[in-house]
């Protein structure tokens, strides 16, 4: 692997601490196999670079641009912090043969990032990336100037705001007069909906919109825990919803107006049933594994099709590039929609709350109460633990080949082991094994219509684990 043998990709890029892995060497050996990867295939010499709030991000961000320059690209380089989906909607805007973001998306602050994007704007894809990553080391870094190449940078937003306007019905939203609060987690999505919504009859507050490289001492994750500080303030001031997104906001999480959390699942189901009922959308719906089975019977009322894919949006990109696809999501809070980027999208998701509820009218509990009594409830749940990576082979096999008959007191129906393995009952509970790609951790999920029966199946799907371990 020469120069880059302490570089590991992930799923759509690179991810290591600042200082140890994640240095400014580090940054331009990718760049430079980024860079070797790109000069083999056609179309224009561009590229896009952004970049988040985190530690000396902006100074990764230019050393990256500095390599593609001198590579011979022109290059797109954000001017301030900026959304990863807006530079997805960069790429391809401005035609590019690619990007690169500088984040480390929900990770703890001690740690960067490098996210490629293709020339579609989704996220690189397992061959991308391998091919980048078989490159590393190959070609010294260039800095010099090569006279084809520049920089050009450049503020995207304005570009991706217009953009993301024209997807949902704006005028109704700017005359909906509604309560609209967004956490951003101290993350790159502070502000932005202060100016997407300047000038319309809705309220915005955005919640510790300050820069702060190391996110108030958390992992801008979109998850309960990280709540509480912006849910106190919803309980002394109630708002109509609060949209939460993470480190790049590119993901979400959100809370009801009175600070109580909402699970992904349930903005999801808010949203698939907005899209058919309101919209009167039609085509496919794409849905991670672990994603609720709720999802199943809207789209059985409504008959469309269902694709499950593996946990990934890598996988769901892959699907919207097919075409006719409705809405794609997955339990991680990431959805992405039809006429956009194949990537996911916060910020284009909290506009499509608003137009939501700017065309129903009615409260978000109100809403979420006619989907359990349209569908009945599901509660769900899950639990990480170590679990040793040598024995996990054998731990799916056996919950695939042997599975227990019953989950509950319903019989095991279906067994899917495409990612991981899942267990689905006649009453359409279910449980399920998945392994951490990198770390020796086995994460169980479950879903049931009460959250005691959550709790049995966890604890069932941790004695069968236990047992191999």
């Amino acid at each position: 692997m020469g120069q880059g043998s302490d570089i590991q990709f992930g799923t759509d890029g690179w991810r290591a601490v600042i200082a140890d892995t994640f240095t400014f060497g580090n940054v331009r050996r990718v760049t430079q196999a980024t860079a070797d990867y790109f000069n083999k295939r056609a179309g224009k010499r561009r590229m896009v670079v952004g970049y988040d709030r985190r530690f000396l991000s902006d100074q990764f961000a230019s050393a990256a641009a500095e390599v593609l320059s001198a590579n011979g690209y022109e290059v797109v380089l954000a001017d301030r912090p900026t959304p990863t989906p807006a530079i997805s909607h960069a790429v391809v805007a401005n035609k590019a043969r690619g990007g690169i973001m500088i984040t480390a998306s929900h990770n703890p602050p001690s740690f960067n990032g490098l996210k490629l994007k293709a020339a579609h704007g989704g996220p690189a894809d397992p061959d991308l990336c391998h091919a980048v990553e078989a490159l590393l080391g190959r070609t010294r870094p260039r800095r010099q100037a090569n006279e084809k190449g520049g920089i050009r940078v450049k503020n995207i937003l304005p570009a991706y705001y217009r953009a993301i306007k024209k997807l949902v019905d704006f005028r109704l939203i700017s005359k909906a007069t509604l309560n609209f609060t967004h956490e951003p987690l101290y993350g790159v999505g502070a502000g932005c909906f202060d100016e997407l919504l300047a000038g319309t009859r809705c309220r915005v507050r955005t919640f510790h919109a300050e820069h702060d490289p190391n996110f108030g001492g958390i992992c801008p994750e979109p998850i309960p825990r990280n709540y509480e500080p912006a849910g106190r303030l919803l309980r002394r001031e109630p708002a109509d919803f609060c949209l939460v997104t993470d480190g790049d906001a590119d993901r979400i999480g959100g809370m009801d107006g009175r600070g109580r959390p909402l699970t992904t699942h349930q903005i999801i189901c808010l949203l698939l049933n907005h899209f058919i009922r309101n919209r009167k959308g039609r085509g496919r719906v794409v849905k991670a594994l672990t994603t609720t089975s709720m999802v199943d019977k809207i789209c059985a009322a409504s008959g469309l099709p269902l694709v499950e894919t593996g946990v990934g949006f890598k996988y769901i990109c892959a699907e919207m590039l097919k075409g006719d696809v409705l809405l794609g999501f997955e339990e991680s809070g990431g959805v992405g929609f039809p006429g956009h980027v194949p990537d996911r999208d916060g910020i284009l998701a909290g506009l499509m709350v608003l137009e939501m509820l700017a065309m129903e009218r009615k409260p978000l509990d109100y809403l979420l109460k006619g989907l359990v009594k349209m569908f009945g409830p599901h509660c769900y749940g899950r639990l990480d633990m170590h679990f040793p990576m040598e024995r996990r082979a054998a731990l799916l096999d056996k919950c695939a080949g042997d599975p227990p008959a019953r989950l509950l007191r319903s019989p095991v129906a279906e067994v899917k082991s495409f990612d991981g393995v899942k267990l689905v009952a006649a009453n359409d509970s279910w449980l399920m094994w998945r392994g951490s790609g990198t770390e020796p951790v086995l994460r169980i999920y479950a879903e049931a219509s009460s959250e005691s029966e959550v709790q049995r199946l966890l604890r069932q799907g941790k004695r069968q684990a236990i047992s191999m371990a």
